[in-house]
């Protein structure tokens, strides 16, 4: 065994505390470490998550777990305006309860993706429950839209 086979690959660290996330207002600098304020459903031991781009166009993200559970957790996630024009949700009430000092820095809204398997040819958004983020500290809660928004929506 070499002795480049026993030394530890560095740790990845983040150049920036901001993503761009794509908007129908440009580009809106997205905090790249999230505070749940409220758990995800059926994900109660996960209330810090990390967003990763997975592209470069600000449309594509992974939401992974920094919480020592045990049990890692992987989401993907779009911003929406990238895959469905006219997705306008009202989030303001949610939006205004993530403000932790009370001032509006803004939000954005990312949609968790379902994967393509064998019951969904092609991998769909939930539209139905976005997860708002407030910009200037990270806080994120999910919502349940009131409505008749799709829980699978195709992206394409």
């Amino acid at each position: 065994m070499s002795a480049a086979t026993l030394t530890k690959e560095a740790p990845t660290v983040r150049t920036s505390t901001t993503l761009p996330v794509r908007t129908t207002r440009g580009t809106d600098a997205v905090p790249a470490l999230l505070t749940l304020v409220d758990p995800l459903p059926g994900l109660p031991a996960h209330d810090t998550l990390e967003l990763d781009a997975l592209d470069d166009a600000g449309a594509l993200f992974a939401l992974r777990s920094t919480d020592d559970t045990g049990v890692p957790l992987r989401l993907f996630v779009v911003a929406p305006d990238a895959f469905f024009s006219g997705y306008t949700p009202d989030v303001a009430a949610t939006a205004a309860r993530l403000r932790a000092d009370g001032t509006d820095a803004g939000h954005t809204v990312l949609v968790v993706v379902h994967p393509a398997g064998p019951h969904h040819a092609e991998p769909t958004a939930n539209l139905l429950a976005p997860l708002v983020v407030d910009l200037a500290s990270g806080r994120a809660a999910q919502v349940v839209l009131e409505g008749d928004w799709p829980l699978r929506a195709p992206l394409s």
